[in-house]
């Protein structure tokens, strides 16, 4: 068994003791979700039919394969001074390397020591892991020095998210609730199982006008809402046809209706993508003059252009912003049993965003920060589902959740906080913020106080099982998220994510 295996079957296994000494009578199921014996799960639906979607499809292959131990094919050893071009030079190396038959061209191996870098290490390669001897004080240290604000260690691809020309058609149903798995279009003869689409979802006057984001009061900077700004590409697989209904790998995660422009597919490509990169077992830090210091290391490591990669088993320490900045085009990625500790910035906006999240189909787990302001957090217009789950936070110094303006299918799972969890029509806030996000779901969570709101349009947001208190937000007279089971023990199953994953994979779901 893998390290990350056993990493793994430890998490479920103390959510099932914790539920299994409770009495029949203390436990409780939400009106949404129930879990059958057999681990079988049944959605609920409301009038229109949408659900809680499964948000089980996330990370690296989607859960479908257990991150491997990658064999190590270059060792280096800790210099004195500048360690920076030794490492680079060795991923430059292993670039150069054919892939085995599982596309790894292998891992570089860092023995334990102190390596400074002054400047940033960049992967660009697939098939590449950079491991250490472990995250420890006395393991494998890389150090940010010098006075520069920038990423220590950047993982991109290149290029960008093509259409094929001529293969868009229009989702024909009036109305495609939250949750579903498939839909109707105008012709699927072009589609075929296999297919890489996007699920377009358009931006218009009349969904703007409806979400009141054409009313957000103007102060300094304020930035309003402009429908071609808000037209939506959900990532997504084909993986049945039946004439011209389409069946998709992961659930819509907001309704898609034709009064606000219905929605389309068409097939997609991303030549340039990298997929197959890993960073584990190591530390980071950041060296610093003061504790609002911001001339120095702002985030330990950053995805971009890439799918199915992972972070895991890594401390981030002193960073100004991040420890793993998972950015638009980075999609099937896992984050695991890591730390950002002690960031050192201003406390103020655009700073200390531990773990962000900005991509797609992504997995932050089993994780914890101190210091932070935006702990877990995605930014704007993300399109999920993107899930967070066992997660803890210290010290935090605002608040959890959708941060900017519209994340759509995000689940916070098990997060405990210090501070606030909130989803929320942030107003003018920032650019103009305004409503955060649309099927959020806050499960078995545990924080200071909670505002969830459901926005005036387009979908619900969801706390369920919170302990912790309850208030307006910044704004009163939204609309109320869907609340249940405040401040009460009990709930099961005690976490959506893993039920999910049990239900869809019942041999391997508490193995994640």
């Amino acid at each position: 068994m893998t390290i990350h295996l056993r990493q793994h079957v430890v998490v479920p296994t103390i959510i099932a003791l914790t539920f299994s000494f409770q009495s029949p009578a203390d436990k409780w199921e939400s009106k949404f979700v129930s879990v059958a014996p057999s681990g079988t799960i049944q959605y609920h639906p409301d009038e229109k039919g949408n659900t809680i979607p499964d948000f089980s499809k996330v990370g690296y292959y989607q859960g479908d394969q257990p991150i491997p131990d990658v064999p190590v094919v270059k060792t280096i050893s800790a210099s004195d001074e500048n360690s920076q071009s030794i490492i680079q030079n060795a991923i430059d190396e292993i670039a150069s390397r054919t892939p085995d038959k599982n596309g790894f061209r292998g891992t570089i191996l860092l023995k334990k020591g102190v390596y400074k870098i002054p400047g940033t290490l960049r992967i660009t390669t697939s098939g590449i892991v950079l491991r250490g001897e472990g995250e420890g004080e006395q393991d494998t240290k890389l150090i940010a020095t010098g006075n520069t604000q920038r990423t220590l260690i950047d993982i991109a691809g290149t290029g960008n998210m093509e259409e094929r020309p001529g293969s868009r058609v229009a989702i024909t149903d009036e109305y495609v609730p939250t949750g579903a798995t498939s839909f109707h279009v105008e012709s699927a003869t072009n589609f075929k199982a296999g297919d890489k689409i996007i699920l377009f979802r358009p931006g218009t006057d009349a969904w703007i006008k409806d979400l009141q984001m054409d009313a957000i009061e103007e102060r300094g900077g304020t930035k309003k809402w402009k429908p071609k700004e808000y037209d939506l590409r959900y990532e997504r697989e084909i993986t049945k046809i039946e004439g011209n209904t389409v069946t998709i790998d992961n659930p819509v995660v907001m309704s898609l209706e034709k009064q606000y422009g219905g929605g389309a597919i068409f097939q997609s490509r991303f030549t340039g993508r990298l997929s197959k990169v890993g960073i584990e077992q190591l530390r980071f830090e950041s060296a610093f003059t003061s504790d609002t210091a911001e001339d120095h290391g702002w985030t330990a490591i950053q995805f971009d252009k890439i799918e199915n990669g992972w972070v895991r088993n890594v401390t981030a320490r002193y960073f100004g912003y991040a420890c793993v900045h998972l950015r638009d085009h980075a999609k099937w990625i896992t984050v695991t049993n890591s730390r950002c500790l002690d960031a050192k910035s201003k406390i103020t906006g655009g700073r200390r965003y531990s773990f962000c999240n900005d991509g797609q189909q992504n997995l932050v787990m089993n994780c914890h920060t101190t210091e932070g302001r935006h702990d877990y957090v995605t930014g704007a217009r993300v399109c999920g589902p993107n899930v967070f789950y066992n997660c803890t936070a210290k010290q935090a110094h605002s608040d959890i959740g959708p941060h900017h303006r519209w994340a759509s299918g995000t689940l916070y799972d098990n997060i405990i906080t210090d501070g606030d969890i909130n989803i929320q029509d942030r107003g003018n806030w920032g650019s103009g913020h305004g409503w955060a996000g649309v099927t959020q779901v806050l499960w078995n969570c545990s924080a200071k106080r909670a505002a969830v709101q459901s926005p005036w349009a387009n979908g619900k947001n969801y706390c369920i099982g919170l302990m912790g208190g309850k208030f307006t937000g910044r704004l009163s007279g939204r609309p109320d998220g869907e609340w249940e089971g405040q401040n009460k023990q009990g709930l099961q199953p005690g976490s959506l994510f893993i039920a999910q994953l049990k239900a869809r994979k019942p041999e391997t779901g508490s193995k994640r």
